[in-house]
């Protein structure tokens, strides 16, 4: 390399003009030699590599979060999708609760309304039984006042129509025989 710059030193020389001085009095040929060295010096230690291979692993490192990127995005991806069944999952059970409350509803209204018609029949039922009760009792107070009327009657029929020693003795016998009847 160094030859080469040597080279093209000389090659400038004999095409530059002699009354300027001469090639070694040129600034910028001085300045290119310097270039040129720098160049050659940072091949030779090899500095072209070291770039290459810092860009390289710069590329890989970006390479690798672009990787990662794309898998934390999938994950993420893939957990959206748990998440949405999820939801639909509880969707589906939060409906199938509500149609079962409906329904467990509908039996208790349908429970409850038996419960009130029987409990209704049942109270109709006390009803008349009481109202027959009462009836009864008023039947047996009206035969009780019939009968004691009747008593009477026969008492006063009898007493006029017999003298008062078989009267008592009559009145006494028909008053154990009706209370026999009647109780």
């Amino acid at each position: 390399m160094i030859s080469f710059v040597v080279l093209a030193a000389a090659a400038a020389e004999e095409t530059h003009d002699a009354a300027s001085g001469g090639l070694f009095a040129e600034t910028s040929f001085w300045v290119l030699l310097a270039f040129l060295i720098v160049i050659g010096v940072f091949i030779r230690a090899g500095v072209h590599k070291t770039m290459a291979s810092g860009l390289d692993k710069r590329a890989n490192r970006i390479a690798d979060e672009i990787n990662d990127a794309r898998k934390m995005r999938e994950e993420a991806q893939e957990l959206l999708a748990q998440y949405q069944r999820k939801q639909r999952e509880a969707e589906t059970e939060a409906a199938a609760i509500i149609e079962q409350a409906k329904k467990d509803a509908k039996i208790l209204a349908a429970e409850a309304r038996d419960k009130i018609n029987a409990q209704m029949e049942r109270r109709a039922k006390a009803a008349e039984d009481k109202i027959a009760r009462a009836e009864a009792q008023a039947l047996s107070e009206v035969r009780g006042k019939a009968a004691d009327l009747a008593i009477s009657a026969a008492r006063e029929i009898i007493r006029e129509r017999m003298d008062t020693g078989a009267q008592n003795a009559f009145v006494e016998k028909s008053i154990a025989e009706l209370r026999g009847k009647l109780n």
